[in-house]
């Protein structure tokens, strides 16, 4: 295949954007701002978690607390009763003398329940403190979380506004190349993902083998128009002043 030298070199163009395509698409899959988006999220359903965690540990002691309120409560309203049955004096000694016992272990039995309580009410209060540094944490995270997705959004956007002009100008470079010589470099840029390369020197700047002397001496010798391809990879050679022949 002939192709005039000066077409042959715009192949280095070409090549040039398709390279910098590809690193386009592999920037937008590791952008620094998606990893620290998914860290963030991991880190926001930890504190979900742990929101939510104290949160069924408070369901836990509010339903105890209600317990030893309702207990206090039912003891001291048989205290009262006791009381007003001690006071009237008109039930039988023995009857009174059992209802003094009883209002002694009554007076016992709340007051063990209300220190209970108080244990109880302390643990709620650091409890509640927790729910409030988790809920803030879990805030916080959101938070970070919705300008680490702005940020995100912003650099795709980015990439993919350049993505958009390199892809236009590439379909504006291969259409003003010859289909013979353009589809003979997609096919080799669709096997080793390069087309053509520089050559420099001995060196071929797809696969960068150094090519030995009688390749070089075999390349010198073929006319300028020819397209010759690398021995090592099978990449279209462009030989420019660079290359030393």
């Amino acid at each position: 295949m002939n192709v005039d030298p000066k077409i042959q070199e715009q192949l280095l163009d070409l090549a040039a954007m398709d390279t910098e395509l590809a690193q386009l698409a592999h920037r937008r899959r590791t952008l620094p701002e998606q990893a620290e988006l998914d860290a963030l999220e991991t880190e926001r359903v930890a504190r979900k978690d742990a929101a939510v965690g104290v949160e069924i540990q408070l369901d836990d002691i509010d339903r105890d607390i209600r317990k030893l309120e309702g207990e206090i409560d039912a003891v001291r309203k048989r205290e009262d009763k006791d009381r007003a049955a001690l006071e009237s004096g008109a039930a039988p000694a023995k009857q009174l003398t059992e209802l003094q016992h009883e209002l002694g272990s009554l007076e016992r039995r709340r007051s063990i329940l209300e220190d209970e309580l108080l244990e109880v009410m302390e643990q709620r209060e650091a409890l509640a403190a927790d729910h409030d540094h988790a809920g803030a944490r879990l805030s916080k995270a959101e938070d970070d979380l919705v300008d680490v997705t702005r940020r995100r959004d912003d650099a795709l956007a980015d990439v993919d506004r350049l993505v958009q002009t390199r892809t236009g100008q590439r379909a504006e470079l291969a259409s003003s190349l010859p289909d013979e010589v353009l589809s003979v470099y997609e096919k080799q840029r669709e096997r080793s993902g390069v087309g053509a390369a520089l050559l420099r020197g001995r060196r071929c700047g797809a696969c960068r083998i150094e090519l030995d002397r009688g390749e070089i001496a075999r390349i010198a010798a073929t006319p300028a128009d020819a397209v010759v391809r690398c021995s090592e990879c099978n990449a279209i050679l462009v030989r420019t002043k660079e290359s030393g022949l």
